[in-house]
């Protein structure tokens, strides 16, 4: 390991991780056996959202934050998918809406009633098809209320306006599966890595691809924007199997600022950053350890802080957005740990120590809130807007009771870049695949027919202009 002991002043130098109490963990919850690279975890302020084992279709649970203990076995689920769900993401904005996707081609946006589920919810607010293969990410965007970004096996990223609930733009500048994606701040970039083995900054309005890496060295496998740095940074392998990270230029992928050898473990490295205290936490799949580190703008660039070790293995990690940590303890950060073993997501909360019981401003800088910045339209013709800011010093307060309107959908073609994507797209089930085939021979049927009426007319016709050929000659 190369990183090495160096002593510099950093507020955030003793950083730790202290697991919750069992009671205050979630137990009995079968987790998905999946081996798709997703967290399968998402987490706002109000719920836990956790894609769950399940026969016959994909499924996720939900469950109150507050309601932490053992969960009954028949505990209330998400399951309209016909496939397994692949990842989940909860709305920024409102904090009762979540969207998922699938190994069925779609892309659902639920409304969670407050309090949680009492009944399994089958029913979307927004089913959205348009992806030709299974849907392995979503993203929401960071700064509009209403835009959903997702990523499909066919290699194309589809941009969603929940505004009218269709898909408003293709991005089709991938050769291969796309393995993850980041905004910038303002999102007005989004950064993608790929199967391909190449790093991309793009311009998400346009499609255009603004900078791109071809990866030798370093295999990118995981890809974050570092706030309002201009920096990016990879978790991949190098060339001699060691799980490697790497600092780039936003502006500049010929080369990488600085990479660095992690360890010489097999298992992907998640990277979760953190814009209000610049401290990276990588947290490997499979493993028990999250270590964490303080990104700066000069050399060393990215110090090593501490590690955090457990001996149960992380299948995978939800986040708890800023408004939702316990400021009175000095909470930076608070992952929820997915043990597959156990049926058990175990709380772990990052805490600087301090003695004073006063707020910390230093490490409470103003964060982005939960009030969007623009509307879908006012993103798509154009504006960018940094995220709107809010204190967390008086507690959380919402500022404004949005309500989220889906809207009333008309079954039509869906035609994005000049292709319709909805004809694309592939039956889910046996039954379905038997409509297509008896719709399609209905049509072949009718199409012969109007042929067939056709050739007819057309020798009318050219037996009309023959006898007035014949007849012409003989008036003139």
């Amino acid at each position: 390991m190369s990183w090495r002991p160096t002593y510099r002043s950093s507020k955030f130098r003793n950083v730790y991780g202290k697991v919750a109490n069992r009671e205050h963990c979630y137990d009995g919850i079968p987790i998905t056996k999946n081996v798709h690279d997703n967290h399968f975890c998402a987490v706002n302020s109000k719920f836990v959202a956790v894609v769950t084992e399940s026969a016959g279709g994909g499924s996720f649970i939900v469950i109150p934050v507050s309601q932490s203990g053992r969960q009954d076995s028949h505990y209330p689920k998400v399951c309209g998918h016909q496939g397994n769900v692949l990842d989940i993401k909860w709305n920024p904005f409102f904090e009762n809406i979540i969207a998922s996707c699938s190994e069925d081609t779609s892309v659902r946006v639920w409304e969670i009633p407050e309090g949680g589920l009492r009944r399994n919810m089958t029913e979307a607010v927004l089913e959205l098809y348009g992806h030709s293969r299974r849907v392995g990410l979503i993203e929401w965007h960071p700064t509009s209320s209403g835009i959903l970004f997702s990523a499909g096996y066919d290699y194309k990223i589809l941009i969603w306006n929940l505004e009218i609930g269709e898909p408003v733009k293709m991005i089709d500048c991938h050769s291969d599966v796309i393995l993850s994606m980041s905004f910038n701040t303002d999102g007005s970039l989004l950064a993608t890595s790929c199967k391909d083995k190449k790093l991309r900054v793009i311009e998400p309005r346009s499609g255009r691809v603004l900078q791109q890496a071809s990866c030798k060295n370093h295999r990118v496998n995981r890809v974050v924007f570092l706030g309002n740095m201009k920096r990016l940074l990879t978790t991949g392998v190098s060339r001699w199997n060691t799980r490697q990270i790497a600092l780039w230029d936003q502006e500049d992928l010929s080369m990488p600022i600085v990479e660095e050898d992690i360890d010489g473990l097999s298992g992907l490295l998640f990277p979760f950053y953190d814009a209000d205290t610049h401290m990276l936490y990588l947290a490997g799949k499979g493993d028990g350890n999250i270590r964490y580190f303080e990104i700066t703008t000069e050399k060393p660039y990215i110090q090593y802080l501490m590690e955090f070790r457990s001996p149960a293995p992380q299948k995978g990690l939800g986040v708890m957005p800023k408004h939702g940590l316990d400021v009175a303890a000095c909470e930076v950060f608070r992952f929820y740990k997915l043990v597959t073993l156990k049926g058990l997501i175990e709380p772990i909360s990052m805490i600087v120590p301090r003695r004073s019981d006063t707020y910390q401003e230093d490490i409470y800088p103003m964060t982005a809130g939960t009030e969007p910045a623009l509307s879908a339209s006012e993103w798509l013709s154009g504006i960018d807007r940094d995220p709107v800011l809010m204190s967390l010093k008086d507690g959380y307060h919402r500022p404004n009771q949005l309500v989220f309107k889906a809207p009333v959908k008309e079954k039509k073609s869906v035609v994005v870049n000049g292709i319709d994507l909805l004809e694309n797209v592939p039956p889910r089930t046996e039954n379905e695949l038997l409509r297509m085939f008896f719709r399609q021979q209905d049509e072949l049927r009718r199409l012969k027919e109007e042929l067939t009426t056709k050739d007819v007319r057309i020798r009318q016709l050219e037996l009309e202009l023959n006898n007035l050929k014949n007849v012409s000659p003989n008036n003139v």
